[in-house]
């Protein structure tokens, strides 16, 4: 069985990789933008090979897929344009025989129409190909990457979130947990998967911990969004980016909060990473 993972060299992707053993039987393929960069090779165990996968050359898709029975779907944050990217993709994807499609959503997707997850969603549903989708909730790791920038630099996390409540999820539970249904996915056919721990916090509870844990004196700050909107763009960010972090943090609000999954402790056999032991790791 060959099982392709796009967005190999990312977050998600790394901790895929992790999760996998060297000896296992299936052949398993990173899918990078440029495979002859040296940076992205480091990032690749030795025992997987390496292919060419760039989502900005839809005239290739079908070649990325030739031969491909597994393909580990991830959307760039940057790729919003579902009919000119994703639409040509599964296309591809179903006319080269690929079995099945493990697609990284994210959690609520099936409720939120105005959202590209959703439509790629429905585009995979009505392609045929078997599926599994994995729905996971905010990524802790988010504190130290996207936010990390204002809370080393400015001692803040300032996003419109108000008193939200969110899941919360590790990505190397979500890695793990791809790597499981990759290597069977016969077992999670046409399935969607909630992947949360059992914590629902706001950002005031999630900043208090850790202020708690790393000894700091962070201070959560809610903006309106004219003024989260200035900041952001002043900063240099450019507006996909910052409607990102709008459509992360502040449609929340408009939402009932979400519910905490024990997806990840059934599949796993174990309790999910907690914000704590996370915060511990990531000291």
């Amino acid at each position: 069985m060959n099982i392709l993972i796009s967005g190999a060299t990312g977050n998600v992707g790394q901790a895929i990789f992790s999760s996998f053993l060297k000896n296992e039987p299936d052949t398993i393929i990173a899918g990078v933008r440029n495979p002859n960069e040296a940076t992205d090779k480091e990032k690749i165990p030795a025992s997987f090979s390496i292919k060419e996968f760039d989502f900005g050359k839809t005239d290739l898709f079908s070649k990325y897929l030739e031969g491909i029975d597994v393909f580990f779907l991830l959307r760039p944050p940057n790729i919003a344009d579902v009919k000119a990217v994703f639409k040509p993709l599964i296309e591809a994807a179903r006319e080269v025989g690929v079995q099945h499609i493990v697609f990284l959503s994210v959690q609520g997707a099936e409720k939120q129409s105005y959202i590209p997850h959703h439509k790629i969603e429905k585009l995979i549903v009505d392609s045929g190909i078997t599926y599994t989708f994995l729905r996971p909730a905010y990524f802790m790791q988010n504190f130290i990457t996207t936010l990390r920038k204002d809370i080393v630099e400015r001692n803040r996390i300032y996003l419109p979130a108000g008193k939200a409540r969110f899941t919360i999820v590790d990505v190397k539970d979500v890695g793990a947990v791809a790597a499981k249904v990759l290597l069977n996915p016969e077992a999670h056919q046409n399935k969607a998967y909630e992947l949360t721990n059992d914590e629902l916090k706001n950002f005031g509870e999630l900043t208090e911990q850790i202020n708690q844990v790393w000894h700091k004196n962070i201070e959560y700050v809610s903006p309106n969004l004219l003024s989260f909107i200035y900041q952001k763009l002043k900063q240099g960010n450019n507006l996909i980016f910052t409607f990102v972090l709008i459509m992360l943090h502040y449609f929340p609000r408009l939402r009932e909060a979400p519910e905490v999954s024990n997806t990840i402790e059934l599949l796993l056999g174990r309790k999910p990473t907690s914000f704590e032991e996370f915060l511990e790791r990531e000291k």
